[in-house]
């Protein structure tokens, strides 16, 4: 039947992958925020949550931007070209510019410092 529940469903699912899609090609963006997100996508920012929150097991838009952000510098800490490059910037680079909820963001996530985290990682490699 056009326009029912299962149709919806996967109209849900792709806008939900496009939005993901254009999240992961933005993260370094500081104006990446649900508002930006949803008129980016002519969607309401209601709307963009609902649709998120399906697709990522109640994840909401903004812990998942955060998530990808710190998934992005942790890999830039443990990558040996980058060891001359100050955490705060790497930090900033990936759309966290505040040092201190960077450092606190990164402990909850994988329960070491940032820098804790470099010099582990940068020292496995060795």
């Amino acid at each position: 039947m056009p326009g029912g529940t299962a149709e919806m469903g996967r109209h849900d699912r792709d806008r939900a992958r496009r939005v993901q899609a254009f999240i992961r090609q933005h993260p370094h963006d500081l104006g990446l925020t649900p508002p930006v997100i949803a008129a980016a996508h002519y969607i309401s920012v209601s709307y963009l949550h609902r649709i998120f929150q399906q697709q990522t097991q109640g994840e909401t838009v903004a812990a998942w931007i955060r998530r990808r952000r710190l998934e992005g510098a942790r890999r830039d800490l443990a990558d040996p070209s980058l060891r001359g490059t100050p955490i705060h910037v790497l930090a900033t680079r990936w759309g966290m510019p505040r040092a201190s909820d960077f450092t606190r963001a990164f402990r909850a996530a994988y329960g070491l410092s940032p820098k804790d985290y470099r010099v582990r990682a940068l020292s496995e490699r060795e």
